[in-house]
């Protein structure tokens, strides 16, 4: 049901009773579907979505694009999957253009990012080149907006 998972996607703390009050359902159907989703996998997990540029911690964020050499029978499923085991990596995707894949990580500094492209990424097999781009500034993550001013319904800031 495609109600009930953009209800989800858009806001994870909706209770099962406001579910099935919203998509005029019972609160057990709902609950059984959204534990067919997780036993599915098409539910992988719940998160929060912070602003972390409004709190005392330090980091930077970089997207790594990685050109590479698919291997024979395995495409480039075995090399992601190498990628996607580091702590390191938020996000990885295979991704058309000039670049094969897309790594988006977090590091307490530019030197640990560098570090991590140097000792890690640059030393598998069949990594051609990478290209690091440090991200200066969220606006827009996730479908949430970063650091929008609040408008109210007149058009009028807070």
């Amino acid at each position: 049901m495609d109600d009930l998972l953009k209800l989800l996607e858009n806001d994870a703390r909706l209770s099962p009773d406001a579910l099935a009050l919203m998509l005029n359902k019972e609160v057990g159907d709902i609950r059984k579907m959204i534990d067919d989703y997780e036993k599915q996998g098409v539910i992988l997990g719940y998160r929060t979505e912070i602003d972390w540029d409004k709190t005392n911690r330090e980091y930077v964020s970089a997207m790594i694009e990685l050109k590479i050499t698919p291997q024979r029978d395995r495409g480039f499923d075995h090399i992601a999957e190498k990628i996607y085991n580091y702590p390191e990596v938020e996000s990885l995707f295979l991704m058309s253009g000039g670049f094969d894949l897309a790594i988006f990580i977090k590091g307490k500094t530019m030197k640990e990012v560098a570090f991590f492209v140097a000792q890690k990424l640059s030393t598998i097999e069949d990594v051609v080149s990478t290209s690091t781009h440090f991200i200066l500034r969220k606006y827009k993550d996730n479908n949430v907006i970063y650091g929008a001013v609040p408008v109210d319904e007149r058009g009028n800031e807070f």
